[in-house]
């Protein structure tokens, strides 16, 4: 495409409803680079394949963080999309808003359409909701949303049972006025297919002549003119090409490239990059910074019935489940692992839920490396139980290693660094066994397997959290949103501090985390940032 108004820097959540809302008037052209390939790929539209692309590079940017002392020094995996859809076409497809007050601090921060009220009208537009009361969920949007019914496994409503045995009650919408409690949960799913970003935006949007989309189109800097950005240039099939817009470029990569980018042209801490032969071009030290990621883990139980694991254990039980998804676009492969989840409060004093919980009818506790078993469960019944924080308070970063684009950057977690973290998670595991405990749960469980009866005190507790903990796949704010350039790297306007001509609109520009999975908000954000791009045009 020549001459186009904006370009679009990733085909991610974000950015896949960019693309779409940016092109609908037929005004503006625009162009979206996408370093990933197509997701018209078999395990990418089955929603349980994303066992297999967990760590499939052809999908998956692959990343490993740096040994991390939180977590006992391991080395944690980072799946990100690498893909038409990003993350959205290799996630758990959770449909997750957050919490209201969530958003209401985005804007007591200092960012004025950014509160709840604004949020939520940008995810009723997107939402096509089945449950939930009309006043709070969208009926008509492109993204349709499914809830299980008779794919959940009994175990599921047993779990219900026992939650609500220890004074928790069953929600049965986490994405309306209240989080707290346990229920089903909303999945990214449409008649037995994952419905990524690419399959409710960009796919509809790409029948438009004045959208193009370019895959395999790996961006390696900007384009200056001064201190505006006038175009970007990338490398595909091993040309380099340049590329100018008439308007914006915006920044679509998420927690880790946009600020990978960022840096790689110019504009972050200005020692780190001088330190790496990169001419300064702007001088803020936010960028990459200010790392939050949601931290989890999980109890696993043997159980005295059949699981998940018996489903899908042995050959024949693959077989079987493969011939009925496709056939019939249903069982266990037409859905995600954790069918249930939920949101407690560790301290009833708190004003909102600071943990959410995750319920699975499958167990994968035998190790298999370089793949995540969910395909591939334990021979024996079991189930697990998984929690994770909300809020945390732990702070990391990500920061190139080299001038080399291609080079991946360093990231550093510092998960569990803040103690106020540690002691949540501590309460969190003393409740899941609380709840393994009540009945009718306790009926159904043979032995805990992960961590062990012996497993007891605090200490041994908290060790044993650090050993096995790791991310859920939630890095957001490595460019977060704010008034000052001194502490944030966009304004309100997405609009880079200090730099004409350039936006970042991804889950990085969140000021903070939100309570439950991001991506729903990534694609609200999306929306929403586009029509502040569309006011500014005019």
């Amino acid at each position: 495409m020549d001459n186009p108004d904006f370009i679009i820097i990733g085909a991610g959540s974000s950015g896949c409803v960019l693309a779409e809302r940016l092109s609908a008037s037929g005004r503006y052209k625009v162009l979206v680079l996408e370093a990933g390939g197509d997701d018209r790929r078999f395990f990418v539209q089955m929603p349980l394949g994303y066992g297999k692309t967990f760590f499939d590079p052809k999908v998956n940017w692959m990343y490993r963080a740096e040994p991390d002392p939180g977590l006992a020094g391991n080395v944690d995996h980072w799946p990100r999309g690498r893909v038409l859809g990003g993350s959205s076409s290799i996630n758990a497809m959770v449909w997750m808003r957050g919490h209201r007050a969530d958003f209401d601090d985005w804007r007591d921060a200092g960012n004025p359409g950014w509160g709840s009220d604004e949020m939520w009208d940008a995810f009723r537009a997107v939402e096509c909701a089945v449950i939930g009361d009309d006043s709070h969920r969208g009926r008509t949007g492109p993204l349709n949303l499914f809830v299980p019914g008779k794919t959940v496994h009994p175990l599921t409503r047993k779990w219900f049972e026992a939650a609500h045995a220890i004074g928790l009650p069953l929600n049965p919408d986490f994405n309306s006025e209240s989080q707290d409690g346990v229920g089903l949960l909303e999945f990214t799913i449409h008649k037995g297919r994952r419905l990524s970003a690419a399959r409710a935006f960009l796919r509809p949007a790409m029948k438009r002549p004045n959208l193009r989309v370019i895959t395999g189109a790996h961006v390696t800097g900007l384009a200056f003119d001064g201190n505006r950005v006038t175009g970007v240039t990338y490398k595909r099939s091993g040309q380099t090409v340049t590329v100018t817009a008439g308007r914006e470029v915006i920044m679509s990569g998420g927690s880790v490239n946009s600020p990978q980018l960022l840096q790689l042209s110019g504009i972050g801490p200005a020692e780190h990059l001088k330190s790496l032969g990169i001419e300064v071009r702007l001088d803020n030290s936010n960028v990459g910074r200010n790392l939050q990621d949601h931290v989890g883990t999980n109890y696993t139980y043997r159980a005295n019935c059949p699981t998940i694991n018996q489903q899908l254990g042995s050959w024949w039980g693959k077989l079987s489940a493969g011939l009925h998804y496709l056939l019939l676009r249903d069982g266990p492969l037409s859905v995600s692992l954790n069918q249930a989840g939920g949101f407690i409060r560790t301290d009833p004093g708190r004003t909102r839920p600071n943990m959410q919980l995750y319920f699975q009818a499958i167990s994968t506790v035998i190790p298999r490396p370089g793949e995540r078993p969910i395909l591939n469960p334990d021979p024996w019944p079991g189930f697990s139980i998984g929690w994770s924080n909300c809020r945390p308070k732990s702070r990391g970063e990500i920061m190139i290693r080299s001038a080399d684009p291609f080079d991946a950057p360093r990231i550093t977690p510092n998960a569990l660094s803040h103690e106020d973290d540690v002691a949540e998670m501590l309460a969190t595991g003393k409740l899941i066994r609380q709840m393994a405990a009540a009945k009718p749960m306790a009926d159904h469980i043979e032995a805990e397997l992960l961590p062990g009866p012996g497993i007891t005190d605090d200490q041994a507790m908290i060790d044993d959290i650090r050993r096995r903990s790791g991310t859920v796949y939630h890095p957001v704010s490595t460019c977060r949103m704010g008034p000052d350039a001194a502490h944030a790297v966009v304004d309100s306007r997405l609009r880079v501090h200090g730099i004409e001509g350039l936006r970042v609109v991804d889950c990085s520009v969140f000021p903070n985390i939100m309570a439950g999975n991001t991506n729903a908000a990534a694609i609200a954000t999306g929306w929403r940032a586009a029509e502040l791009v569309l006011q500014d045009a005019g």
